[in-house]
């Protein structure tokens, strides 16, 4: 996502300064014929604008994937960096085109390429494209990748209440407890007023007495008589089953990678649903 980054760009690895191009504008808009005539023509794909973004930043920020893969064919480098640091697969998820991260990844792309800043799952979950998540989880994506503003993927999919997103990534394994400045993705939940994901995070194991770096506690940031604090309140005075203590337990201490395990274990299949929050 153009603008949403922070970090440096390696103009050296992939061209020089330079006005948007008739390359860039063809990948923009998706001109295909265009474009395939341009680099028949011996146009450079790998151009930088005066922002450092590539004619593949482009089709991958609009989705458009016969651009994304006529740009690849002719040598676009897959992990270009734009001035804000984005890669292309950033911008891909961050348009929630799930063709364009497809291809993409086929061609190499880094699901976790070294940025201090957002990463792919970041952009996904912003956007809210649950396939993205769940593409970029399975060809094993950092869940506890770290933004300084944002915090984890979790922090951002309940800052923007995609719920779907929120539920693929706990169940992935996504540390529900995970915290930016102290700030769990609870305090997000209850800052949005959103009683469900409130309910979703605490069934996975969220720390309804968390305090942030003001020592407020989710509860904190609700309205009295809202149902999101009602929700809270309920909780704070009804501990968890015994069941429940159990499989939060469980699938802390069997790890990230133990949980996609859980399908093949020799148990009963109810047991095997719960302990997947199926």
């Amino acid at each position: 996502m153009e603008g949403w980054l922070v970090s440096g760009s390696r103009l050296g690895e992939i061209g020089f300064w330079a006005d948007r191009t008739p390359v860039h504008e063809a990948a923009r808009r998706g001109e295909i014929l265009q474009l395939q005539q341009l680099i028949a023509n011996g146009a450079c794909v790998n151009l930088v604008t005066y922002d450092s973004i590539t004619p593949l930043h482009e089709a991958s920020l609009r989705g458009q994937t016969q651009c994304v893969k006529l740009l690849l064919a002719a040598g676009a480098q897959v992990d270009a960096r734009n001035i804000d640091g984005s890669t292309p697969l950033c911008d891909a998820c961050a348009s929630g085109s799930i063709e364009c991260v497809k291809v993409l990844l086929s061609h190499g792309a880094k699901v976790n390429p070294p940025l201090y800043t957002a990463s792919p799952l970041h952009e996904a979950c912003m956007n809210g494209s649950p396939e993205c998540v769940r593409l970029l989880i399975d060809v094993g994506a950092n869940l506890e990748a770290h933004d300084c503003h944002f915090g984890t993927p979790l922090h951002v999919a309940c800052a923007r209440e995609h719920l779907d997103c929120v539920k693929l990534l706990l169940n992935a394994g996504a540390n529900v407890n995970a915290a930016k400045l102290h700030e769990t993705a609870l305090h997000h939940a209850a800052k949005v007023k959103n009683a469900d994901l409130v309910e979703m995070l605490v069934e996975f194991g969220g720390n309804i007495y968390a305090r942030d770096n003001r020592g407020k506690k989710p509860s904190d940031y609700t309205c009295k008589s809202s149902q999101t604090a009602k929700c809270l309140e309920y909780y704070e005075k009804t501990p968890l089953s015994l069941s429940q203590l159990c499989r939060v337990s469980l699938r802390k201490a069997t790890g990230q990678q133990g949980l996609a395990k859980i399908a093949k274990l020799n148990i009963p299949l109810p047991l095997m649903k719960y302990l997947s929050y199926n």
